[in-house]
């Protein structure tokens, strides 16, 4: 059975009825259209020819013919969505890694003011959904920071893509035909359904098969609208996903506990897990997802970071020392792109950088020696 994405990895509103004081989300704005020209659709025979027998399948299935050409107008083959498709990255990230990244200070920090900006509107749809408004606003933040990173890719073309690519062509073409039945049902246009690489959209990433499931119309304006600068119907459409797929008002999501059940660090925190932790990963069948989640969420409300403390890596580094292996790369003229801990392409492209031009054998890799070089 899908959850509501096929692929695990691997936040001027209007306002709402009976509620009063939300506040617009001023500072939130889609990210500018990816400049990747091999994420700009463009037309092939192949995929022309695919197209014009998926029309006569989707005709079969009660698409107008006048929605298929309005909606195929200007869409195209997207080369770069199926190199994602292919290759997507095969290691596990450690879940140290992982919260460093979806719930760092910075971003928690980021979440507390979005929060802030919409809790009036969270408050609703927990009063409507039963599912605490700090665990809807901490799914905004892992999938769109807030609403940040939406999506860019025409959904049209992203899906066909990848139905016409054939490795999972079943599934997207059951998303290209749901996608469709978006249009043809008025809750956006063409040129607003946009979203990921594999056909992900909105504020908290919903696919086309699980927008047609739930979400929802929660600002009474007679359309899903999971697009709009306005979040609302966007988080409302979340708390409806956990809502029909196992939430317990008041049971327990994932707290830090010595004497819990799951650890997902060796030598790192351990987890007591409930219900709701279950409910979570309906949404994303991922352990790391459902925990950073709930830790996010608790970080939003205000709780403290974790009291336990995760042990040093492969290389023998703790999260404080790679932070300042960054932070001194970068200083000395090797930019990482932030220090957060997290040593990913770009900290091993720098620190291949520094290798190289200091003589040293160039793995990427870092290292206590490295780290005592640049001190």
């Amino acid at each position: 059975m899908y959850t509501r994405r096929a692929f695990v990895m691997s936040l001027a509103a209007t306002p709402i009825a009976g509620c009063v004081g939300a506040q617009p989300l001023t500072s939130v704005r889609p990210a500018a259209r990816d400049s990747d020209p091999d994420l700009v659709p463009r037309t092939t025979p192949g995929w022309t020819a695919w197209v014009e027998a998926f029309k006569r399948r989707a005709a079969g299935e009660g698409i107008r013919a006048d929605l298929l050409d309005t909606a195929f107008r200007g869409q195209g083959f997207v080369p770069g969505v199926v190199a994602r498709d292919r290759n997507q990255t095969e290691f596990r990230r450690s879940f140290e890694d992982y919260l460093a990244i979806i719930a760092g200070e910075a971003r928690v920090q980021e979440g507390r003011a979005a929060f802030a900006a919409q809790r009036a509107r969270l408050d609703a749809i927990e009063a409507r959904y039963g599912v605490p408004a700090e665990v809807v606003a901490a799914i905004w933040g892992v999938e769109s920071r807030y609403g940040q990173r939406r999506g860019t890719i025409p959904v049209i073309s992203a899906t066909s893509t990848l139905a016409y690519d054939g490795r999972r062509g079943r599934f997207f073409e059951q998303q290209l035909v749901a996608a469709l039945r978006i249009l043809q049902t008025g809750d956006t246009t063409p040129q607003r359904l946009v979203g990921s690489w594999a056909g992900a959209m909105g504020h908290t990433q919903f696919i086309p098969t699980s927008y047609q499931a739930f979400a929802v119309d929660f600002t009474g304006d007679g359309r899903r609208d999971i697009w709009a600068e306005d979040p609302s119907d966007a988080l409302a459409s979340t708390a409806a996903y956990l809502a029909r797929n196992g939430w317990q008002r008041g049971a327990l999501a994932a707290v830090e506990d010595s004497g819990g059940d799951l650890r997902p660090d060796a030598g790192g925190p351990i987890f007591r897990t409930g219900p709701n932790f279950r409910a979570i990963k309906r949404y994303n069948n991922s352990d790391n997802y459902a925990l950073g989640v709930a830790y996010l969420a608790g970080r939003i409300a205000g709780g403290g970071p974790l009291t336990q403390k995760f042990g040093p890596d492969e290389f023998g580094l703790d999260i404080d020392d790679r932070k300042e292996l960054q932070r001194r790369l970068t200083a000395a003229g090797y930019d990482t792109q932030g220090d957060d801990g997290v040593i990913g392409p770009n900290s091993r492209a720098a620190i291949e950088a520094y290798q190289r031009a200091n003589g040293l054998a160039v793995t990427g890799d870092p290292s206590q020696g490295l780290l005592r070089a640049l001190r």
